[in-house]
């Protein structure tokens, strides 16, 4: 008898505790995240009247009805009018599916009508609304929600304003901040100094790029930690037109760390010391933008922007329609490659007069008419950077052609591929401002780029375009901590590059978008010569090859990097 009474107090109380809780979606669209989360706790206060009632009425309940759980203890904030009506009428009706669920278990009948409880939607900006107002943090336990995402630049000028009056125009880089972000930083201020924990769904460029040192940096120095984060997962739409949409879950606190961190990677839950900005189980590093690299290496530039309106860049056949009417052009004629150009391993082609003497032009009609053309595009555009630069219409607005051997890397990829593709290129081939060029580079450093070492870097710290890698100068390449090796080591990694260039000449019919894709095994030479050289550079920075996954890769970096601008400081 005392065990079951012990029992039936432990439930009870379990049941008032649940009865005492509150959540608020200040982004509750039509109350999707509100009603499950009300259908989820009522479900388990249901467990617990089944466990107390045992088929039977109780008499030590409530002559009118059992349930504690209420839908006023959820709240949320909306700004369209239509879905806050949505979402009011959603929780009314997962109330009344409940109350008949729990009718089942407690054999009496329970009345719905008239409604005797209170959806709490508020209609208007989250943004510009005091959430106290809306529930009082002292009685508040869980923020949550799935915030709306513009990117920074294509918010609207309102929406720009709202981005102003949440972080104020001296926060560091509000400019580059995404419209998301906003809901973290109220989060965190309503969260200050209380047990409240905030979990959000939001697209995963809050943990990338240069995004991690604009807002974590700051949150974190206030005290808000992670406590757990679900890594990036690919959210489908279920509207006709599919939409993917690449996000991250991250909950946050700045209550006292009292429970086991976890980082949910492909649904599998791995426990952590610390969840940093990037979901790493690392210290908490901030990767801030960059100009000079951080260690003594090649620096590295975007390739050439023309600002021609296209009438410098050929495909292979206008190219050769071209010189068929002006054979005297040919020799002006460079490969030009942007990203998908050097991937497709598919040139276009470049009629690059800069170095043409004026005596030579004027004896060519056809391309002088390409001159002019260029001339009158830029006169006229509405920047009076381009005005001017029609003055030397043969010349780019940016020229970087290197006078050596130099790497490119594309700053779009497709984030399927294990590795970035990227090369060696001679001085007589032109690039776009689309890909990185990395003069002055030589075996080595192609190697340790092409590694996988690398590769994890970048995808922890690179920023992206929708789900592809962009490979950026300021923060990937001019931040990553490269390693000291021995000369036994660096020979190796030399050896190891070499084999990755002779294996990708045994298939010159194929682009690297076939050799680098979901099909990399059909060209096992380039996959070994890979895999050699990853094991190359993990040698010589000295990690553990067998034990070291990608995370624990970029933990290692991390500290290596903390280690270097240490250093410098």
């Amino acid at each position: 008898i005392t065990v079951v009474k012990t029992q039936e107090k432990k439930l009870r109380e379990l049941q008032d505790k649940l009865a005492s809780l509150s959540w608020l979606d200040p982004a509750a669209g039509s109350g999707n995240f509100l009603t499950e989360s009300y259908l989820s706790i009522r479900k388990l206060e249901n467990e617990i009247l089944d466990l107390l009632f045992h088929g039977q009425v109780s008499l030590g309940y409530d002559e009118i009805t059992p349930i504690k759980v209420s839908i006023g203890q959820f709240y949320g904030i909306e700004i369209n009018d239509f879905a806050v009506t949505v979402a009011r009428t959603a929780l009314w009706i997962a109330e009344n599916q409940m109350m008949k669920a729990t009718e089942d278990i407690v054999h009496m009948s329970l009345d719905f009508l008239p409604l005797k409880t209170n959806a709490h939607i508020v209609e208007g900006n989250a943004l510009r609304i005091d959430w106290n107002d809306v529930v009082d943090k002292s009685k508040l336990n869980f923020i949550m929600g799935n915030p709306p995402f513009v990117g920074a630049r294509l918010m609207s000028a309102a929406q720009k304003e709202d981005v102003l009056s949440i972080f104020g125009a001296k926060w560091r880089n509000v400019g580059n901040l995404d419209y998301v972000t906003c809901w973290y930083k109220k989060a965190a201020d309503m969260m200050a100094g209380t047990s409240i924990r905030a979990a959000l769904v939001s697209t995963n460029s809050v943990t990338q790029g240069e995004t991690v040192a604009n807002l974590w940096k700051p949150l974190m120095e206030s005290g808000v930690h992670i406590d757990f984060a679900y890594r990036t997962f690919r959210w489908d739409s279920e509207a006709s037109i599919k939409a993917h949409v690449h996000c991250v879950i991250v909950g946050f606190s700045t209550a006292p760390n009292h429970k086991q961190k976890i980082i949910y990677s492909d649904n599998q839950p791995l426990a952590a010391n610390n969840i940093n900005g990037y979901l790493i189980d690392a210290d908490n590093v901030f990767v801030e933008s960059r100009s000079k690299p951080l260690c003594d290496m090649p620096e590295i530039g975007i390739g050439n922007k023309p600002i021609d309106g296209g009438y410098y860049l050929f495909t292979a056949d206008e190219k050769d329609a071209f010189i068929q009417s002006e054979p005297a052009s040919e020799k002006w004629f460079k490969p030009w490659y942007g990203s998908q150009e050097f991937i497709n391993r598919k040139p276009r082609y470049c009629l690059w007069l800069g170095d043409c003497p004026p005596s030579e032009l004027m004896k060519m009609p056809e391309c002088l008419k390409r001159v002019q053309a260029v001339r009158e595009y830029r006169l006229a555009s509405p920047s009076a950077g381009t005005v001017k630069l029609a003055e030397k219409p043969t010349r780019f607005h940016v020229e970087n052609m290197p006078k050596g051997t130099y790497v490119v890397i594309p700053e779009v990829s497709s984030e399927k591929r294990r590795y970035i593709p990227m090369g060696f290129m001679t001085p007589d081939i032109l690039c776009s401002n689309l890909v990185k060029l990395v003069p002055n580079a030589n075996l080595y450093h192609f190697g340790i780029l092409t590694s996988n070492v690398h590769m994890a870097w970048m995808r922890a710290v690179c920023g992206r375009l929708k789900s592809d890698y962009r490979y950026s100068k300021d923060v990937v390449y001019n931040n990553f901590p490269w390693p000291e090796p021995t000369d036994e080591q660096r020979t190796r990694i030399e050896a190891t590059a070499q084999a990755i260039l002779d294996a990708r000449e045994k298939y010159p019919e194929a682009s690297f978008a076939d050799m680098y894709g979901e099909h990399m095994y059909l060209f096992p030479e380039l996959l070994a010569a890979h895999q050699a050289n990853d094991r190359a550079v993990m040698q010589a920075y000295g990690m553990p090859i067998k034990e070291t996954d990608e995370a624990a890769c970029v933990a290692w970096l991390m500290r290596l990097y903390q280690e270097k601008v240490g250093e410098q400081k």
